[in-house]
C-alpha cells in the first residue's frame, strides 16, 4: 500500500512499552517479504501466537483440469447456487473454484450466513462485491463492502464475512499466490498515486476504528502452503485474534468502488491496459465501467480482434450491456474465458453494430494471466458447451 494509517492507540515510538497501567500490550510486526516491504504493527492485549489447537481442515476443491483441447469457453456462475443452499454456505469454505493456476485462482460463493473467522496464508485475496453487502471484520477493524466494491485483504489477515440485508452476498474471489498492488506506472517513485492514474488514495477506504472481541478457545481456519499444494489446518487460539488497542503502518485491508474508477478513453479503441486496477506475480485485474467510448470520425468501438499470445483472458461480466458479446448467451454473471493460443474478439455483427456508438454501458472484471488457466470444479459445473462455436455459427459435425 504505502499510504501511511494509524487506527486506536499506539505509543509514540515503536518498539517500545505500550501500557495500560501495569498491563503491556505484546507488538506484533505483520510485514511482508522478510522485514523488506510494506507492514503494519499491531498491539495486543494478550500473546497473538498463544495456541491451545492444531487440527487439518480440508479447504474448498482446488483441483484442476486443463483447457483441452483447447477452446474458449462460457461459465454459468449464477447457476452453481440455488436459492436454498445460500443460508448454508458461507464466501470462505462455501467458495467454488471456477479457474486456477500456480499464480492465481478465481471462485465464487454466494452466501447469506456469516463465515467462520479465516486467514489465508498463501497470499492476498480481492474479492470483488457482484451484489449484497457486507461487514468484513478484520484484526486491523472492520470495513462495510457492497455491491461494486473491491475488498482487498493482505496475507494473513485474520477476518470473517458478515452479509447483512435482504439479498445474499455474491463474492467474486481473487486469490493471488503473493501480494497484489496498483499498478507501478501509476504511481511516483515514493508509491503516490500519479495525476494520470485512474484513482488515488482518496478512492480507498480502510478501517477507521478498532474492533475489540473477547473469547477463549477462538477456533480459526488457515489456508496455507504445503509440500503438496495449498492445504488447510483450524488453529485454536487462547484468546480471540481480534483484541487489538491499536495499529499503524502501510499494510491494511480496504475496499475500492469500482465506481470510483474513471475510465481513460481516447479517439480511437483503446488497450485493456487502460482498465487496469491491480497487478499481482503473474496476473492484472482490470475493470470495463460505463464510459464514452471513442470519438475518432471513423472509429470502431468495440474491441479490434486480438491474440494475446502470453495470456489467459478471463473476464466477469457484472452489469449492463456488453455490446462485444451479444448474440454469445454471455449476460451478467457470466464469465468469458479466451485462452492464449487462439484469437478472439466481438460476436458476429458487434464489430458493425457499434459504429457511431458514443457510451458503453457495460461493467464487467477481467482478470488476464501470463500463464495457461486451468478448470476448477465450479467451472466445469457451469460451462455451456455451445460457446465456442457462437463465431461460426455452427460445428464441423452439424452439431448446435
Amino acid at each position: 500500500m504505502a499510504y501511511y494509517r494509524r487506527v486506536g492507540d499506539v505509543p509514540p515510538k515503536r518498539h517500545t512499552q505500550h501500557r495500560d497501567g501495569d498491563r503491556l500490550y505484546y507488538e506484533e510486526l505483520m510485514g511482508e517479504e522478510g522485514f523488506s516491504s510494506d507492514s503494519s504493527l499491531l498491539y495486543h492485549r494478550g500473546l497473538p501466537s498463544a495456541i491451545v489447537d492444531s487440527r487439518a481442515w480440508e479447504p474448498p476443491d482446488a483441483a484442476t483440469r486443463p483447457n483441452h483441447p483447447l477452446k474458449p469457453r462460457h461459465l454459468r456462475l449464477h447457476e452453481l447456487f440455488p436459492k436454498e443452499t445460500w443460508g448454508t454456505t458461507d464466501v470462505v469454505t462455501g467458495r467454488r473454484l471456477i479457474l486456477g493456476n500456480a499464480d492465481v485462482r478465481l471462485s465464487y460463493a454466494v452466501s447469506t450466513a456469516d463465515s467462520p473467522l479465516y486467514r489465508n496464508a498463501t497470499g492476498d485475496e480481492i474479492v470483488y462485491v457482484e451484489s449484497g453487502e457486507a461487514t468484513v471484520e478484520t484484526v486491523f477493524g472492520a470495513l462495510e463492502a457492497r455491491s461494486g466494491d473491491y475488498v482487498v485483504i493482505p496475507t494473513s489477515t485474520t477476518h470473517r464475512w458478515l452479509p447483512k440485508g435482504e439479498g445474499p452476498l455474491r463474492a467474486y474471489v481473487i486469490e493471488a499466490t503473493g501480494h497484489v498492488a496498483p499498478p507501478k506506472r501509476y504511481l511516483s517513485r515514493y508509491g503516490q498515486f500519479l495525476e494520470h492514474a485512474p484513482y488515488c488514495e482518496r478512492d480507498l477506504h480502510g478501517p477507521g476504528e478498532i474492533l475489540r472481541a473477547t473469547g477463549t478457545d477462538v477456533e480459526v481456519l488457515v489456508k496455507h502452503r504445503t509440500s503438496r499444494g495449498i492445504d488447510g489446518t483450524r488453529l485454536v487460539y487462547a484468546e480471540h485474534p481480534f483484541d487489538v488497542v491499536g495499529w499503524d503502518g502501510c499494510l491494511y485491508p480496504f475496499t475500492f468502488s469500482v465506481h470510483d474508477f474513471e475510465p481513460i478513453t481516447g479517439r480511437v479503441h483503446q488497450p485493456p491496459p487502460v482498465h487496469q486496477v491491480f497487478e499481482g506475480h503473474n496476473f492484472v485485474v482490470c475493470n470495463f465501467v460505463p464510459r464514452k467510448v471513442d470519438y475518432h470520425p471513423l472509429s470502431i468501438p468495440v474491441p479490434y480482434y486480438h491474440s494475446n499470445v502470453d495470456s489467459d483472458e478471463i473476464m466477469f461480466y457484472c452489469g449492463g450491456d456488453y455490446e462485444a458479446r451479444k448474440g454469445s448467451g454471455i449476460g451478467p454473471g457470466s464469465v468469458s474465458v479466451h485462452p492464449g493460443g487462439h484469437p478472439h474478439g466481438p460476436q458476429p455483427g458487434a464489430y458493425e453494430r457499434s459504429i457511431g456508438a458514443e457510451f458503453f454501458d457495460e461493467l464487467a472484471v477481467m482478470v488476464d494471466t501470463f500463464r495457461p488457466l486451468e478448470l476448477g470444479e465450479g467451472g466445469l459445473a457451469c460451462e455451456d458447451p455451445g460457446y465456442a462455436w457462437t463465431w461460426a455459427g455452427r460445428r464441423a459435425d452439424g452439431a448446435k
